[in-house]
């Protein structure tokens, strides 16, 4: 089952990409106490990922904080250490965190995996956005496959 708006996110590990290494995370932990504008990817250094996902997310920092954002965080079915070159290629040190879902845990704990298999990929998260507050689903912005409309930075600044 996809989580809906009012649901509590589940807590699983994710990786932290630091840079002294990775950091494990429990999600559940990391978003009590705060509102984190959160967006998942298929894959970095993919072509709309790397074009247009994450460099919305850096551009509209400061409008997203200036609406009460504490944190933006991107997840992928990726691990810590690909994030965290995606992070420093894409200067996103700062403005997002990332945070690494290296075996698909938080994807299909949230019911938003996609089989990208026919490109070499697998099992993969979703691209989506979500306004997480206090651990709770305020905002769930899903992609159709193929599109990228929805997830924006841009239209989750029209939903805070």
């Amino acid at each position: 089952m996809t989580i809906q708006i009012g649901d509590t996110l589940p807590g699983v590990a994710l990786v932290k990409a630091t840079d002294s290494g990775p950091e494990a995370i429990d999600s559940a932990s990391f978003f009590a106490g705060r509102k984190v504008a959160l967006f998942s990817v298929p894959g970095a250094f993919t072509p709309t990922c790397s074009a247009k996902h994450l460099p919305g997310f850096i551009d509209n920092a400061d409008a997203l904080k200036a609406k009460g954002v504490d944190e933006i965080v991107c997840t992928a079915v990726n691990d810590a250490f690909v994030l965290g070159a995606w992070s420093k290629s894409n200067a996103a040190d700062g403005k997002v965190t990332m945070l690494a879902d290296g075996n698909g845990a938080f994807a299909t704990a949230v019911g938003l995996t996609m089989d990208g298999s026919k490109f070499g990929l697998g099992t993969r998260g979703q691209r989506f956005s979500m306004v997480v507050d206090n651990g709770v689903v305020t905002q769930l912005n899903v992609e159709a496959p193929g599109e990228f409309r929805v997830s924006s930075a841009e239209h989750m600044l029209d939903q805070l």
